[in-house]
């Protein structure tokens, strides 16, 4: 039971996201000039980020450190999981559709949040 406490930060934070991209498309607003500067990619791109950089932690806080294996590692299931919600917005979720565009920016969120992770570490967490 000690070691979940290292994951608590990061499985609210997933839950989060699968509650907001599990919203029927009703209920999201839409503002034009936001949906032409393509906001909701960079919020995939910042809740995705931020996924790899507390599953990061919670893996260093638990274990001491993290490989650059085991840094990947969680950006391709973080990668994935996006892809999985991009389906589950296609066939579950009511006026939400699959947007390839969407996997790219989690993907490219994950790596970047692996950079961060990996700069903080370096300086923060020794």
């Amino acid at each position: 039971m000690r070691t979940i406490r290292y994951y608590l930060p990061a499985m609210g934070w997933i839950v989060l996201i699968l509650f907001l991209c599990t919203m029927p498309g009703s209920s999201i607003p839409k503002i034009s000039i936001l949906d032409k500067l393509h906001v909701d990619k960079v919020v995939h791109f910042i809740l995705f980020g931020g996924t790899v950089i507390l599953l990061a932690y919670g893996i260093f806080k638990q274990k001491g450190s993290l490989s650059g294996l085991g840094l990947l590692s969680i950006v391709v299931v973080v990668t994935l999981y996006g892809l999985a919600i991009e389906f589950i917005q296609k066939y579950l979720v009511v006026n939400r559709s699959f947007d390839l565009m969407d996997v790219l920016a989690d993907g490219t969120g994950a790596a970047f949040g692996a950079l961060i992770f990996r700069w903080i570490g370096k300086r923060f967490l020794k």
